[in-house]
């Protein structure tokens, strides 16, 4: 699947948003790309996280684990498309990912990690944490798209995305949108 089908997805179903959004990363954009929107669509989710999967069909892997909530669904298909378990991440009191619902992790379990959309990748990073944490073995990290256009890296073996993204973000204080007077809206998480 080629970044302008994807893209034609996103379109179709509404997910590309313009406007001035307050990212879960702190920082400011005028474009959103809310993933939810896209995987709402059972065929695009489908199809979309089918092209991620191919990508990672000659990764060895038992496990895919996605953080909470917004990689959950294309976690899910990934998972479900690799014939693998699927698993997820969720927030605590603190904003840190732990293991809940009596998901585990074994020692020296391979897991792949899917995201549906990135800017900086911290919630990756730290589900990368939580893996290691319990130690498994993360051999791949996925997101369907990267708003960092290729700036957020991990120390993992493959690093696939359907689509990157120069989406312009902004420090709060440099927010043009802001000095002109508009507030921030909160679209994601």
């Amino acid at each position: 699947m080629r970044d302008v089908e994807v893209l034609e997805y996103a379109t179709k179903t509404g997910a590309l948003l313009e406007g001035h959004f307050l990212l879960r990363s702190g920082l400011h954009s005028r474009q959103f790309f809310q993933g939810a929107l896209l995987l709402a669509d059972t065929d695009a989710a489908s199809k979309v996280c089918g092209a991620l999967a191919e990508r990672f069909k000659s990764v060895e892997c038992t496990t895919v684990i996605s953080p909470a909530i917004g990689g959950i669904v294309a976690g899910q298909e990934v998972g479900r498309q690799l014939g693998k378990r699927a698993i997820f991440a969720e927030k605590d009191a603190d904003d840190n990912l732990i293991l809940r619902r009596g998901f585990k992790i074994e020692k020296g379990e391979k897991i792949l990690v899917i995201e549906d959309v990135i800017t900086r990748g911290g919630r990756v990073q730290q589900t990368i944490d939580l893996v290691r944490e319990h130690g498994g073995e993360v051999v791949g990290v996925g997101v369907i798209v990267d708003r960092s256009g290729g700036a957020a890296t991990f120390d993992v073996p493959v690093l696939e995305s359907l689509v990157q993204l120069q989406i312009e973000t902004f420090e709060p204080d440099s927010c043009p949108m802001c000095a002109e007077g508009s507030t921030a809206y909160k679209h994601g998480s």
